[in-house]
């Protein structure tokens, strides 16, 4: 009997040791679908962080880039233009300031002279001419290349001396090489008693007639109000800069 007692209860235990219960093998089940579940929330989140970390390293990549690594400028475009006026209408005190120059021990023109006067937008190379009787009849031989006209004229000056700009202006507005040009004509020395307002010189150079169909501008001007004198030249890049535009009267 024992022998026989002994023998069953090993063969039971085997039973029980090979032959699991049905709850056991759906608890194992329902853990296996729990942690199959778990394990995919948590590459989702691993996915979502990384995710995440990439957005962040182009965004500071970017700004990177924005802040350090910018690269050179477009580079501006120059316009060759001549500058005209008889001696003392202040030509060579104007453009020393726009190049930021010193005024003082300045001394007109005697021959020419060449200026590279930098703007936001483009870079004027000007030549300017001697405004003396003997250095005028010389002025077409400078005028080849050019792309605008500076003419600036004393707007306090005698009767006589207005009458020789005028003139000179004519001149230069129905020359062959400057007719089709944009022209900037600045009434300087607006600063003093005498000098004439702007209708009074358009009027005086009959500048209406005589330029209709022109591309051309008519300022006022003086070393006292600088920036004036810029708006002035910037109206002129904008010509400069559309080469079809419709020809009016500013």
């Amino acid at each position: 009997m024992p022998g026989t007692f002994g023998t069953g209860s090993a063969n039971t235990a085997r039973r029980e040791i090979h032959s699991p219960s049905s709850a056991s093998l759906g608890d194992c089940r329902r853990h296996r679908i729990v942690s199959s579940q778990q394990m995919s929330k948590l590459r989702t989140m691993s996915e979502c962080i990384q995710l995440s970390f990439a957005v962040c390293r182009i965004g500071i990549y970017t700004c990177f880039r924005a802040l350090c690594c910018k690269g050179p400028p477009p580079p501006r475009p120059e316009y060759d233009l001549v500058c005209i006026g008889l001696s003392g209408s202040g030509k060579t005190s104007l453009l020393s300031q726009l190049c930021s120059e010193s005024l003082e021990n300045i001394v007109s023109t005697t021959g020419f002279s060449i200026k590279a006067v930098p703007f936001q937008n483009a870079i004027l190379n000007v030549k300017e001419l001697g405004g003396a009787d003997n250095i005028r009849k010389y002025w077409s031989r400078y005028y080849q290349g050019s792309q605008g006209v500076i003419f600036v004229l004393d707007s306090a000056s005698s009767e006589d001396d207005l009458e020789t700009a005028r003139n000179e202006l004519h001149s230069a507005l129905q020359h062959p090489q400057l007719c089709t040009l944009p022209f900037l004509i600045l009434a300087n020395h607006q600063d003093k008693p005498a000098a004439r307002s702007v209708q009074e010189i358009k009027k005086y150079f009959e500048l209406e007639p005589l330029a209709r169909g022109k591309r051309w501008i008519l300022k006022p001007c003086s070393l006292d109000d600088m920036d004036a004198v810029k708006d002035s030249f910037s109206l002129l890049i904008n010509l400069l800069e559309e080469r079809d535009f419709e020809p009016s009267r500013m």
